[in-house]
Formats: structure tokens, sequence, C-alpha cells
């Protein structure tokens, strides 16, 4: 490990001295000034691991620089060594106070600063071994988390399909629609975080029709309005299946489950909620939901045009649609084509990424 070491002076002699004296260490690399400003710049673009500096300078000196260094982000425990006569006691408690954390007096005694050198050293190199190790935790952390995120989205990606096999509506239309999704939610300037939860959140929208009959699930023809009513149970199930994980993406699909139902004019089911009070994640979803529905092929419809579906969704803003997710939704309306072209209905289920 080799240490940089500044020493900062405005006396050539002393600065000759010095660095001739950490020379003699060969971990250490001297970085030498007469300037306390331009030694000030190089620490400022620069980590040292020592700073050995005189007290009497002029323009800046050695209390200021040592304020002034151990304001720098990442230099607050940097050891400082200054330099001062006998008799300045004063100076000695001021540069306590500013962060010295040794001293050395004039005239200087080789033996002395090698010693206390030595130490300061020492415990610099102890700092930058719990850094060290600081990091390398952090990255196993990072690992960690990483895999519980992978995991987490397999079970997301498991409960998904675990509708899809009751449902005629197919994988790529979860794909499209969470595609869709995250495309409104980034265009209602939603933070990254926030996208991607969306985003793996919203695939398990339906999920709550595990519950439902087959005879009602997969009927052809218009539900009886006693089907409908069992039919509409669906999103309270998805709610109940998900609701209560520490899990962020399960806890925000659980939301999406029991509200992208809801209607902005209040309408909807199965709580009836209207405008704000819809949680926006649900009002999101809501749009994409039915742009696909609308414009996917089952067996029991046809698929509408994609001029047909964007037309009913602006007659629909303010009653069916929160106005501003579907202003969101079309923003950028190449991007919509696009995630309809390149996920169609032979589209393996997703495994995550970006558009």
């Amino acid at each position: 490990m080799m240490h940089e070491v500044v020493i900062v002076d405005d006396n050539q002699v002393n600065v000759t001295l010095l660095k001739f004296l950490i020379e003699k260490r060969p971990d250490c690399r001297p970085r030498c000034f007469t300037d306390a400003l331009e030694a000030f710049e190089w620490c400022r673009m620069h980590v040292p691991d020592l700073v050995v500096i005189d007290y009497m300078m002029p323009e800046l000196d050695g209390i200021a620089f040592i304020r002034q260094f151990r304001q720098l982000e990442g230099r607050g425990d940097i050891p400082i060594m200054m330099v001062t006569a006998n008799d300045q006691t004063d100076a000695r408690h001021e540069a306590l106070r500013a962060g010295a954390n040794d001293f050395l007096t004039k005239p200087l005694d080789k033996t002395e600063f090698m010693a206390r050198s030595h130490n300061m050293l020492l415990l610099r190199t102890h700092q930058r071994d719990l850094e060290s190790r600081a990091e390398w935790l952090q990255n196993e952390v990072d690992k960690a988390t990483a895999d519980i995120l992978n995991r987490e989205r397999e079970i997301v990606l498991r409960l998904s399909r675990a509708a899809e096999f009751r449902d005629p509506e197919t994988g790529s239309h979860i794909l499209r629609m969470a595609y869709y999704s995250r495309h409104i939610g980034e265009n209602l300037g939603l933070d990254p975080q926030q996208s991607c939860v969306l985003f793996e959140a919203a695939p398990m929208h339906d999920i709550g029709k595990v519950g439902i009959p087959d005879a009602i699930l997969l009927k052809q023809g218009k539900l009886t309005t006693p089907e409908f009513e069992i039919m509409k149970m669906h999103a309270q199930y998805g709610h109940d299946i998900l609701r209560n994980s520490a899990s962020e993406v399960l806890q925000a699909a659980a939301q999406i489950a029991l509200s992208h139902h809801e209607k902005f004019d209040g309408t909807g089911y199965p709580n009836g909620l209207k405008g704000q009070a819809i949680p926006l994640f649900g009002r999101i979803v809501a749009v994409a939901d039915v742009f696909d529905a609308l414009t996917s092929e089952r067996p029991y419809k046809q698929a509408w045009t994609m001029e047909r579906a964007a037309e009913y969704l602006m007659n629909q803003a303010g009653k069916h649609f929160d106005p501003a997710c579907v202003q969101a939704f079309f923003h950028a309306w190449e991007k919509v084509l696009d995630i309809a072209l390149r996920f169609q209905d032979d589209a393996v289920l997703f495994q995550g990424g970006s558009v």
C-alpha cells in the first residue's frame, strides 16, 4: 500500500528535510508544497494519507488550511500533523479544535518525526482497511439483495402464470400491459425505482381470477348480473392473496389488484372509489389493461384497431380513466406502437428488462 504524504511549509529547507525523511519509507510518496493554496488544491483533487503542515504561513495558515481541508468530502478522518513552536500553546489548542491529530515542535527531531508519522500512517492503514472491508461488505449486501430481488421476480412470474393458465388472456397480454404501465408511469414523472416496482407488480393485476369458477371465467357469452358480481370478486381475491407481504412489489401488486377496476368517475368496483382516491398505480394499470384488452383478439371477440382503441381511451378520459394517465399513455405514441409490435401473442412471458 503506497501512502501519499502531503508536506506544506513555506520554508523550503523544512520541506526538503521532511521530504528526505518521508522518502526513507518505501511505502510513502511525498507531495511537497511551499504554497498552502496549491497544497489545498491538490488535496481537493486527491485524497492524501497524511498531511504535515506548518502553522505560520502567508495567505493560508495551518489552522485555516485544516478547517477547509476537513470540510472536503472524504477528508474528515485523514491524519494531520501540525508543526509549531514550543511556545504556541494557544495555536495548538485551536488546531485541535480545527481537526489536527498530532503536533511536531521546532526545531524538528528526526527520530520523533519518524515515530509520529509512523503512528499516523498506521492509523491511516487501518482506516483504509476498514474502508475496503466496508466496501466488500456492501458488495456482498448488494449481491444478496440482488438474489432476493431475482427470487421475488420469479415469484411474480409464477403467480402471473398461475392466473394465465385459468384465463384466456395470453402471456403476451401480461407483457404488453406491464410495459404500457411503465410507459405511463415514466411519462407521469415516476422515479426509476417507482417505475420498476410498477413494471414488476402490474402483471399480477388479475391474479385473483384463480378464485373465479371456470364456468364464469371461461364463459364466452355475456355474463349474467349474478355471474358478473362473482367475477368482480377477483379484485378482492387478488388483494387478499398478495396483501401483508414484506415485499414492496407484492404490496404494490395487492394495491393494483384491488383498484385497477375502479373508474375515475366513481362507477367502478369493488369500492366505488373516485378520482384521486384511486391509487395512482391502479389508475395507470386501468389504462394499460383496457387498451391491451381492446386491441387483443380473444376467442369471443375480434381485436380492435389501435386507432379505435385510442379513440375509446380519449373518450373515456375523466369517466373510466384518469385524464392525466390517458395523456401520459399517448405521449410518445410511437413507443406504444413499438411495444405492441415487439410483444405479439407468441411472445414468451417476460423476464424483466427495459423498453
